[in-house]
């Protein structure tokens, strides 16, 4: 079983060394000031240039703007584009065509309720992303340290791409991948030591967790 490794919210050069020396397959960029991840667009040049082809970068935006989107990607030349606000699919649909690269939405899930509307955005993203709704009023909708009951992503079958995200960290992702058959996973704040500070050995562990766990899960069943 082959899984993606997003490492997201990287903000300095150690911490994307890291995550790029175990081999996360994306890297993901904040440009969100609420977040403590956040990072400037001088940095995000920076940063991306260290990337190079190392990984995929992901840049991760909240509700942006088309302005605020175009100087974004002007910095960081990212390969794909993270939707993690209220972003409706129409406003999906049309993020896509504007800057013609590939387009990740994320999915606040709290109970099933929260699935409905999965199908649609699935008929218009490229990859999904499927994150704790926040419990409290955090400003922040993900990079919370909070999870969801997995079992509910039983009930549907995306045809795209997606990853689990909210609350991974090393020690329990393996029963994450197992319980859910994720083909990605993603975590930012379970591989950090404070708040926006990635751990290089927290990074490690987390990589060396999913890795040695999809050897053993085995050949991933065929999407749809």
């Amino acid at each position: 079983m082959s899984v993606i490794v997003k490492i997201c919210g990287l903000a300095t050069e150690d911490g994307l060394d890291a995550a790029l020396a175990c081999g996360a397959d994306m890297a993901g960029f904040v440009f969100f000031d609420k977040s403590p991840r956040h990072v400037s667009l001088e940095l995000a040049a920076n940063l991306g240039r260290r990337v190079a082809t190392r990984a995929c970068k992901v840049l991760v935006t909240v509700d942006a703007g088309d302005a605020s989107l175009a100087t974004a990607i002007k910095a960081l030349d990212p390969g794909i584009l993270q939707l993690h606000g209220s972003e409706t699919p129409e406003r999906v649909a049309a993020i896509r065509a504007r800057f013609g690269l590939p387009v990740m939405k994320a999915v606040g899930i709290g109970e099933a309720a929260d699935l409905a509307i999965i199908p649609v955005f699935d008929g218009v993203a490229d990859y999904l992303l499927f994150d704790a709704k926040p419990r409290q009023a955090t400003g922040r909708p993900g990079g919370n340290r909070e999870r969801f009951e997995w079992s509910l992503l039983g009930r549907i079958k995306p045809k795209k791409p997606w990853l689990l995200a909210g609350g991974l960290d090393a020690d329990n992702v393996a029963d994450a991948l197992a319980q859910t058959g994720a083909p990605g996973v993603d975590v930012s704040s379970g591989v950090e030591s404070t708040s926006g500070v990635k751990d290089k050995n927290k990074i490690a562990a987390f990589i060396a967790a999913v890795r040695g766990t999809a050897e053993k899960l085995g050949p991933a069943a065929p999407a749809g």
